[in-house]
């Protein structure tokens, strides 16, 4: 495991926002600029960059910085948790890296400052607005970029697996998997909001041993183009079907196995939510790479616990698995497909 102060960020450092989720941003570290009139650099924070230079040491890493939310967990924590129970797993080439490195004294400051004027100008997303990052988290993660930067030859597709495998709660004759039952339930709450309906593939479908099964799940994979590519990497893909092999051993999720607040229970349902990367250079006979994030150790704290009980006895008692109610999006799920022939073409 890392050292927490074997590495430490450079005081003058710049940062360039790259994106943000709920609970974390992500930067860029570029060199400092200098200005033409002067010999000294600018301010150490920059939402933008003409000509980014990524110094030596972060070349293929983006920072990870942590919001403050009400149910965050400390770096340090994420990180010895990473080092534990998901490193073992995998073999170091099939995971988005993470590693802690120390924060110069006002770096959050600043970027926080950068955020209330992206807020100001209209220029952060409006759903991740009036959250900022934690002033008391005194690390930050290097984490593997599997971005294109740099490398405008590389195209990129990425998917959650989530459940690979059917749901131990589900009731016997279920037509659809627990992933395809929660979008349809989530289909039919949307609707009645007047949101907008969400279509997606099958997760059964990506670990097949048909071909065109896999090619129906990559033909809704959002943001990326040449599906029958796409289908060529993730069929019979080892990392996908390592996910598969994980999710099957620690079965006992549902309303089974160990209490949500485990540790085992936690790390079942993280390999049940993590993200595939995928870099594919547009030479086809060029290297693919393949690498799994969003692996923190999901946290049954703060109600989550019980959340993932009452969707569970939802999509039972409603009918979500048997298929009982009719959606306007089309589900393509692999129960309701005849094993062995063609799926519906699209």
């Amino acid at each position: 495991m890392t050292s927490p102060r074997s590495l430490e960020l450079p005081a003058g450092a710049q940062l360039v926002y790259i994106a943000e989720g709920g609970a974390n941003i992500i930067y860029r570290i570029v060199s400092p600029a200098i200005s033409p009139r002067s010999s000294k650099p600018s301010p150490p924070l920059s939402g933008s960059s003409d000509h980014p230079t990524v110094p030596a040491e972060f070349k293929g890493k983006l920072l990870r910085l942590r919001k403050d939310t009400l149910a965050g967990v400390s770096y340090q924590e994420i990180a010895r948790n990473f080092d534990k129970a998901i490193r073992p797993l995998f073999k170091p080439e099939e995971l988005v890296d993470q590693e802690l490195i120390y924060l110069p004294q006002g770096l959050i400051q600043r970027c926080n400052e950068q955020l209330r004027t992206a807020e100001f100008t209209g220029k952060r997303p409006n759903q991740r607005r009036g959250l900022f990052l934690s002033v008391t988290e005194p690390f930050g993660l290097l984490v593997t970029d599997m971005t294109s930067f740099g490398n405008p030859g590389t195209e990129l597709a990425e998917l959650k697996p989530k459940w690979l495998l059917q749901s131990p709660s589900a009731p016997t004759g279920a037509r659809k998997c627990r992933t395809c039952a929660l979008r349809d339930m989530k289909n039919h709450d949307a609707r009645r909001m007047g949101v907008m309906e969400v279509r997606s593939f099958c997760p059964l479908d990506l670990v097949s041993d048909k071909f065109e099964h896999v090619l129906r799940a990559a033909k809704l994979v959002k943001g990326y183009k040449d599906h029958a590519r796409l289908a060529r990497v993730l069929y019979r893909n080892s990392t996908l079907l390592k996910v598969q092999t994980h999710q099957k051993i620690m079965k006992e999720v549902g309303f089974y196995g160990p209490s949500p607040h485990s540790r085992d229970k936690s790390l079942a349902m993280t390999l049940r939510d993590c993200t595939m990367y995928i870099k594919m250079p547009r030479n086809e006979r060029g290297r693919v790479e393949i690498r799994l994030g969003d692996l923190d150790l999901k946290t049954a704290y703060g109600g989550k616990a019980q959340y993932w009980q009452d969707i569970e006895h939802r999509l039972i008692n409603e009918g979500w698995y048997m298929g009982a109610k009719s959606n306007t999006q089309p589900c393509d799920c692999a129960l309701q497909s005849p094993r062995g022939q063609p799926p519906p073409s699209m």
